[in-house]
C-alpha cells in the first residue's frame, strides 16, 4: 500500500479531527501547503441524495468571485452572425461544423464549448466525445444559447459547473493556493450557496452531509455543515 511522503504527514499533523469554519480552513489550508507549483484548490460535498434518480439529480453553475485562477480557451460552433458575434467577445476558436468535424477526429485542445441551438443537430454527434469530459453544451448550464457573448464573458469571468457524480459527491475547483484566504473563502461560499439553492424537491433528509476542501498535493480540512443550513435559514 503506498505511504504518504514525509512532507504530506507533516502537514495532515496540523489538521485537527473537527469540522472548521470556512475562514480558519482556508487559513490552515494555506498554510499546510508544501507544493513548489500553484496548487488547484477543490471543494467537495458529500450530499444526501440518490443521483441514480433523475428528480435527485444536483447540477447547475455559478460565477465565482474571484475567478478561477485559469484562463479558460473557449470555443463556440455557431453559424451565421453569431460567428462574428462570438469573436467580437473574446472566444478562442469559433467555427460550425467544419469545428465538429475536427473534434470527432479527436481534436480536444478546449476547455469550454459553447454552441447555438441551431447548431445542436450536429453537436449531438458529439456527445460520446465531449459528455464524459463534462464539456457536452448544455441548456442548463447556460452553454446552448444564442446570447454566445453573454457565455463567453461568464465563462472567462470565473463561471464553473457542478454536477453530482454516482457516488453522491460534488467536486468544484474554488481557484489556486496563491489566492488569498478571503478570496479562497469567497469562491467556496458562492459554490455552497449555488448548491444548497440547487437542492431537488425531492431529496429527503440532510442535504448536505459533509464538505471538504484540500488542494491538489494536500490532505483534507473538512468543513463545518452548518455553513449551508445558516445561509438557509437566513433566506
Amino acid at each position: 500500500m503506498a505511504q504518504h511522503g514525509k512532507k504530506y504527514r507533516a502537514a495532515a499533523e496540523k489538521v485537527e479531527r473537527r469540522p472548521y469554519q470556512l475562514d480558519e480552513a482556508m487559513r490552515l489550508l494555506k498554510e499546510i501547503a508544501y507544493a513548489k507549483f500553484n496548487e488547484t484548490v477543490e471543494l467537495s460535498m458529500l450530499l444526501g441524495v440518490d443521483p441514480k434518480h433523475a428528480d435527485q439529480m444536483v447540477r447547475g453553475t455559478t460565477v465565482l468571485p474571484h475567478g478561477t485562477g485559469q484562463s479558460k480557451r473557449v470555443l463556440v460552433i455557431a453559424a451565421g452572425e453569431k460567428q462574428k458575434e462570438a469573436q467580437e467577445a473574446g472566444a478562442d476558436m469559433v467555427g460550425g461544423d467544419d469545428m465538429v468535424a475536427k473534434i470527432q477526429e479527436g481534436w480536444i485542445d478546449f476547455d469550454a464549448v459553447i454552441a447555438t441551438p441551431d447548431m445542436m443537430r450536429s453537436v449531438g454527434k458529439l456527445g460520446k466525445v465531449l459528455g464524459p469530459r463534462g464539456l457536452m453544451p448544455n441548456p442548463k448550464t447556460g452553454t446552448v444559447t444564442f446570447d454566445v457573448a453573454k457565455a463567453i464573458q461568464e465563462i472567462k469571468a470565473g463561471k464553473v459547473e457542478f454536477r453530482v457524480d454516482k457516488t453522491s459527491i460534488i467536486h468544484v475547483p474554488v481557484g489556486k493556493i496563491q489566492f488569498s484566504a478571503d478570496q479562497l473563502r469567497d469562491n467556496a461560499s458562492a459554490i455552497i450557496n449555488a448548491v444548497r439553492k440547487a437542492k431537488p424537491a425531492a431529496a429527503k433528509g440532510k442535504y448536505v452531509k459533509s464538505i471538504y476542501i484540500s488542494s491538489t498535493m494536500s490532505p483534507s480540512i473538512a468543513l463545518d455543515t452548518a455553513i449551508a443550513e445558516v445561509k438557509a435559514e437566513r433566506e
